[in-house]
């Protein structure tokens, strides 16, 4: 009997995927535990039509994230930090300060998808990487001053 996977299962089968499986194992398991539905023309279109609204939103999502991808290039964020002898920072910039930046100039960017390649802890210009989506990464300035 052939099955639409609706939630994946583990050595089995991933959600969209079509299986050819054994009838007992589709009634008996896969059907009655909610993992898949019998192989039918409304199920197949039901899976078209699912396929097509998320490729729709996928494609809206990156289009979002280019365009906030193009406003952040434009930012430079500033810290103010105290200094000891030649400059030396005390402390570092961290991820939490960044975030907290950017929510007051209205974007809203997760924690997580700031990514900081080696410690802020010297005066001047750096650059951080935001994952926005995918494969898009948008890079931002900060500029430590005392």
């Amino acid at each position: 009997m052939e099955v639409i996977f609706i939630k994946d299962l583990k050595n089995q089968g991933k959600a969209g995927q079509i299986k050819n499986v054994k009838d007992g194992y589709a009634e008996n398991f896969l059907i009655k535990n909610g993992y898949a539905v019998k192989k039918t023309n409304e199920n197949l279109a039901k899976l078209n039509h699912k396929q097509e609204k998320k490729a729709k939103e996928e494609e809206q999502n990156k289009k979002e994230a280019e365009k906030l991808k193009k406003e952040l290039s434009k930012v430079t964020l500033e810290f103010k930090v105290k200094t000891g002898e030649n400059d030396k920072v005390f402390g570092s910039i961290s991820v939490k300060q960044i975030k907290d930046e950017l929510n007051k100039l209205g974007y809203k960017i997760e924690k997580s998808t700031i990514e900081i390649t080696s410690p802020i802890t010297s005066l001047g210009f750096h650059n951080v990487n935001i994952n926005l989506y995918q494969d898009i990464v948008a890079t931002i300035k900060v500029h430590v001053i005392k």
